[in-house]
């Protein structure tokens, strides 16, 4: 079959959930040889649409058909035999396994022994092997998946979807947790399957992205179908004019100002191996924010000053006295809280209802007498929905029900009822939409205004250009320099974490 022929189209997709129409009558095509962006605001039924596509979820009326034939999709197994693969967000690896074992997992190749069958080790690992060399990847298959980098761990994961010879790929959010140049790399993987005729859907809130990778751009909001356009007229105001109908703003607002009070001081701060000697002064209400390139220490740094993870030595200091971080549950008595980068297995319990998360870090402060009522924990979640601006149809559903922007304000809501002095925020807007990023500077400014300090790691320098009233910029584990976002420019941003 030659690489034009395949076609995934759909045909009046719908699809109901309670009190809300997640796709309505969506009728789509996509052809094989090309790679489709596919945009859309959190709840604009991209997620919806992919789930269906990967027989997570079932349509309540329409077709799909493949190369002309309609498919039932039942399960992800009936996805998988049909040639549909997706690659998401949140990668699904099983860190203790080797990558040949992650890539074949479910389908080891077996040989006879005695009367049974065991495991072929030699053709597992050659047939992985054999996977990766075709996709132009240089992974030991014999390595364990934890031992690998995100990059590296990303190119598993698509290693292991391309296992199954698919005709369609689907890639949610590919790039959010790369750096630039991993990045790259990816879009070059990505360029040689579409050349061997794979319909390629690529997910992504990174509008700077779709002109580097896409054919075309197809836009879905509020579970209908805006339009699909070609690449050669996807500009960025057309783009955000499709995706919200509205001008989104993108300016960095007049009244970002500096603050002079400290409130945290860190002194030569170390980790062996992770970061090294990190000095520098948090003032109240200040926004400040870490740039840096994966794998500058970063994370690392606010997971120390959390008391997630020890320090070999150095100080830190809040409102002159020395504490010794030494657990969440420490510093959050303290004052100081984390938003981690990783919400879905870090800061949320995804079987639990919105109410219980919300409540989860607080209860102490809602409880009376060392019991809670379900009428307290509402009264709070209420408050926290108009003042977040949180969209949520039942709190007492599961948060995992909810879009990647409505889950990180739960996150952020989460922190807020303990009072905090200071927020640390690990890629608050990673996998998320515009207005959804919008809402959450928002967020972080009014944090400010109320003098609560926030430290704002993010891998969008725009972001960080934005907010902030100071850029740290760390590199190899230590802070290679400063800047002040009013008297910088973004290129000269960037030329400092890629120096």
């Amino acid at each position: 079959m030659k690489p034009s022929t395949h076609i995934l189209e759909t045909v009046s997709l719908r699809k109901e959930y309670p009190g809300t129409v997640a796709l309505c009558d969506v009728s789509l095509k996509f052809n094989g040889g090309k790679i489709h962006a596919l945009l859309g605001k959190n709840g604009a039924g991209k997620s919806t649409l992919v789930k269906i596509f990967a027989g997570a979820v079932q349509q309540d009326a329409g077709r799909i058909l493949l190369n002309g034939i309609p498919i039932d999709l039942r399960s992800p197994r009936d996805a998988l035999r049909q040639g549909i693969a997706a690659v998401h967000q949140e990668l699904s690896l099983v860190p203790a396994l080797s990558v040949a074992e992650n890539i074949l997992l479910g389908r080891l190749p077996k040989r006879k022994r005695g009367g049974g069958l065991i495991i072929d080790w030699d053709e597992t690992f050659a047939r992985a092997q054999n996977i990766l060399d075709t996709l132009g990847v240089t992974i030991d298959v014999r390595t364990r998946a934890g031992e690998l980098g995100v990059a590296q761990q990303q190119s598993v994961e698509i290693a292991k979807a391309m296992s199954y010879d698919p005709a369609v790929l689907m890639l949610d959010e590919p790039t959010s947790a790369l750096a630039h140049h991993e990045a790259e790399r990816l879009f070059d993987l990505l360029r040689t399957l579409a050349g061997r005729g794979v319909i390629m859907l690529y997910i992504t809130h990174r509008l700077e992205e779709i002109h580097k990778i896409a054919d075309t751009v197809t836009v879905l909001r509020n579970g209908e179908l805006i339009g699909t356009i070609g690449i050669g007229e996807a500009t960025p105001a057309t783009i955000v004019q499709m995706m919200f109908g509205e001008a989104v703003q993108k300016t960095r607002p007049p009244n970002v100002r500096a603050h002079r009070d400290p409130i945290m001081e860190v002194r030569s701060l170390t980790r062996t191996n992770t970061f090294e000697e990190i000095t520098f002064t948090l003032h109240k209400g200040e926004i400040l924010g870490i740039a840096g390139l994966l794998g500058s220490g970063r994370t690392e740094l606010l997971r120390s000053l959390f008391g997630a993870d020890p320090h070999d030595s150095g100080d830190l200091l809040l409102d002159g006295a020395v504490v010794s971080p030494s657990s969440p549950v420490q510093m959050k008595s303290l004052g100081i809280v984390l938003s981690p980068e990783n919400r879905k297995e870090q800061g949320l319990i995804q079987m639990l209802s919105t109410r219980a998360n919300v409540c989860l870090a607080s209860l102490s402060r809602i409880s009376r007498g060392g019991f809670t009522t379900r009428a307290r924990e509402r009264a709070v979640v209420d408050r926290n929905i108009r003042e977040i601006d949180i969209t949520v149809p039942d709190t007492e559903a599961a948060v995992s029900t909810l879009s990647g922007g409505n889950q990180q304000k739960v996150v952020v809501a989460k922190w807020l009822n303990t009072k905090p002095r200071i927020m640390l925020l690990d890629e608050p807007t990673r996998g998320i939409d515009i207005q959804a990023k919008q809402q959450m500077f928002q967020l972080i400014r009014d944090l400010s205004d109320r003098g609560i300090s926030c430290i704002v790691v993010s891998s969008e320098l725009e972001e960080l250009m934005d907010i902030c009233h100071r850029i740290l910029i760390m590199k190899m584990g230590r802070i290679a320099g400063e800047m002040l976002p009013h008297h910088s420019t973004l290129k000269e941003l960037f030329a400092l974490c890629m120096q």
